[in-house]
């Protein structure tokens, strides 16, 4: 017998009593491995996850969690070879391999730098502005978001083992929750093996990732409020999950990714002659051919223009009868063989049901000529295509997971946008088209059913990632049947994961709960400028107030011509009179902000390195020659770099005149030195 499969619960490996179900090598039929999880303590994973894994991700902050998925990405880098040799057996050629593994990897890679660069060197993320619940700013209110306590199970599709896995678990460990990974049993060995090295390295603090391979069981009987679940599968079990007691009344939260039926529309300003043609075909062949059309973001419809129908039809016929269908290991094969012989029955059957109301005008879903390979044994299928007959049904119903998809006609936009629609929400479209006005119309009318949309063209050909491929900064999900579900999307997938909660108090309450200084809470003033503190030594609230300044007429002179901006609120004193918002010469703001700064800023070489930039600038009244202004800088935010000597402070900045009225406001953002002097 082959290996069976193990699942890694509670801190170890283990593996089922009994023989187990065979796994079959999708191209050759031969036993792969065995998978069962008979006897796997269901209660004692979600225990584990709970007590051990999710305390251990949640005590780091999520620049600490972002460089754990950042190593994660180099060590499964060194993995690849062997990744992709064992991914052959799930029928991926090499270039489906890349999908898979490499989109993986590069999942972990982009999550590690958002984490870095969007999120704070904190366990708490602040969800906009402070809100004045009061008139005399004694009581505020705040949004914020914070970890749930509890336990993110993903439930994966057999068609993507090594992504569908990485890019679940790269937000909801950064939004620090543990992560039990159910991968579908036909291409487990894959997940299997990724677990394997992941659990090796000892990257990932015990207990942030379990696997379960083989049945789920009563895995949902052990959820409870504030676990969620990530499923990617058919629409038939995804709504049984939805019946699920713990989820309809346990709290449970369910996302779904589902049936799909995704579709290219081709503009109507496209002739056969424009590269936007080859393009549409080239974009068609292609999301009908990677992964042997097994992908939730597969061209399904392709929708076209009537008066150009045929000549689509016949360029992809040209292109796909150029596809060497076969043995996944061979480098001349451009298609493999679909998971198991049981998906290609499941697909044969879709392409008869499609039949009803289309022709196959390239392809024989009984017959296909192989390179390398056993057409008895394997579980291999040639592309298919069909145009549908006017007023066809079955193509917006039926869903063919396999190198299958349908031709389409239209009349005017309104007729393809409504075809579209047919599909009843979809992950993902596309509009191939040049023209600006049909992007705006189609785009608009397919925004409401799509969780995606790219519009290509021979501009952005050149750099586009394609239709089918989902991206970490990217929403992946969709309306309606899709599922309804949202992941990925860069922070945004992080923050599905956690929970915003509305915190309202005194000013200084909402600072110490957030650990970023509120307007109307405490400033501290001591005899150290704030800028001879080093990154050690600052606390938020610390707090500088300076001189005043006169700003002369003179100075908005000099600035004027030194700067060249001449605008006439600055130089024409009667023109600037007649506007009723200055009344007469006014500095600019750009002068306040730089007069304000020649008020704060300690000039001696020291902890702060350098300013790099200024957020929310607003110029709130105008400053009149002879005007006096001071300002006010107070740390509002520290946040320290894990990998450098630095880190960020953000200070809050009031620049105010004689009367006490805010002129401008602002942050400024420095690098300041952890210590002073360096070590």
């Amino acid at each position: 017998m082959t290996a069976l499969l193990e699942s890694y619960a509670a801190g170890k490996w283990f593996r089922a009593s009994d023989e187990g179900a065979p796994l079959l090598d999708a191209a050759t039929g031969e036993e792969v491995a065995r998978i069962s999880s008979t006897g796997l303590d269901l209660a004692a994973m979600t225990g584990h996850a709970r007590q051990v894994g999710g305390p251990a991700v949640r005590r780091l902050t999520f620049h600490e969690r972002a460089g754990l998925l950042k190593a994660l990405a180099k060590h499964l880098s060194t993995c690849k070879d062997e990744l992709y040799a064992l991914s052959t057996r799930t029928g991926a050629t090499r270039r489906d391999s890349m999908v898979d593994i490499d989109g993986g990897i590069g999942t972990l890679f982009s999550y590690a730098s958002k984490g870095t660069r969007e999120l704070p060197n904190d366990t708490i993320v602040l969800d906009g502005g402070l809100e004045q619940l009061g008139r005399g700013g004694t009581f505020v209110g705040q949004h914020l978001y914070t970890s749930r306590p509890g336990v993110a199970v993903q439930i994966n599709a057999f068609n993507f083992p090594v992504w569908g896995m990485l890019e679940k678990l790269a937000p909801a460990f950064l939004a620090g929750m543990p992560t039990i990974v159910k991968p579908a049993s036909q291409t487990a060995y894959l997940t299997e093996l990724a677990v394997r090295r992941i659990v090796e390295s000892g990257i990932l603090p015990e207990g942030a990732l379990q696997l379960l391979s083989g049945s789920a069981g009563g895995l949902l009987d052990e959820l409870r409020v504030q676990d969620t679940v990530a499923f990617t599968g058919s629409a038939h079990t995804a709504g049984m999950l939805r019946n699920h007691v713990n989820v309809l009344h346990g709290g449970v939260q369910l996302g779904v990714e589902a049936d799909s039926l995704n579709c290219s529309v081709l503009g109507p300003d496209v002739t056969a002659e424009d590269p936007e043609f080859d393009l549409f075909v080239k974009s068609l062949v292609s999301e009908m051919t990677v992964k042997a059309g097994q992908k939730c973001t597969a061209i399904r419809r392709a929708i076209v223009p009537e008066a150009i129908a045929d000549q689509v039809v016949e360029a992809t016929r040209a292109r796909l009868a150029k596809v060497a269908v076969g043995n996944p290991a061979d480098p001349e094969v451009r298609m493999g063989a679909l998971a198991s012989l049981g998906q290609r029955d499941e697909v044969r059957k879709a392409v008869q049901a499609l039949r009803g109301s289309a022709e196959i005008v390239y392809g024989d879903p009984d017959h296909v000529e192989l390179v390398d390979a056993d057409a008895e044994r394997g579980a291999f299928l040639s592309p298919v295509l069909l145009r549908a007959n006017p007023g066809a049904v079955e193509p917006h119903d039926v869903e063919p997971f396999g190198p299958v998809s349908t031709v389409l006609t239209y009349s005017t936009l309104d007729e393809a946008v409504a075809l579209a629609a047919r599909g009843k929400g979809s992950l993902v479209g596309s509009l191939v088209t040049h023209d600006p006005d049909v992007a705006r119309t189609v785009t608009l009318g397919l925004a409401p059913w799509h969780g995606r949309l790219l519009v290509l063209d021979r501009d952005d050909a050149g750099e586009s990632t394609g239709h089918g491929s989902p991206l970490p900064m990217l929403v992946h999900g969709g309306p309606g049947r899709a599922g309804g579900g949202e992941e990925l999307g860069g922070v945004r997938g992080v923050l599905h994961h956690m929970q915003r909660t509305a915190v309202q108090g005194s000013p200084d309450m909402v600072t110490a709960i957030t650990g970023r200084w509120t307007t109307g809470s405490q400033r501290r003033v001591d005899d150290v400028h704030p800028f001879r503190k080093s990154l050690a030594e600052l606390r938020v609230g610390d707090t500088i107030s300076s001189a005043s300044r006169t700003v002369t007429l003179e100075d908005i002179a000099h600035f004027a011509e030194f700067t060249g901006d001449t605008f006439y609120a600055h130089t024409d004193e009667e023109a600037a009179r007649a506007n009723p918002l200055f009344g007469g010469i006014v500095a600019h703001g750009y002068l306040v902000v730089s007069l304000a700064a020649g008020l704060f800023v300690e000039p001696n070489p020291g902890p702060v390195l350098a300013n790099f930039g200024v957020d929310n600038l607003r110029f709130l009244t105008p400053v009149k020659a002879g005007d006096e202004i001071a300002v006010t800088l107070t740390v509002k935010q520290i946040t320290p770099r894990t990998s450098a000597d630095y880190g960020e402070v953000r200070w809050d900045a009031v620049v105010t005149n004689a009367a006490g009225e805010p002129v401008a406001t602002y942050d400024v953002l420095t690098l300041v030195a952890k210590t002073w002097p360096p070590a």
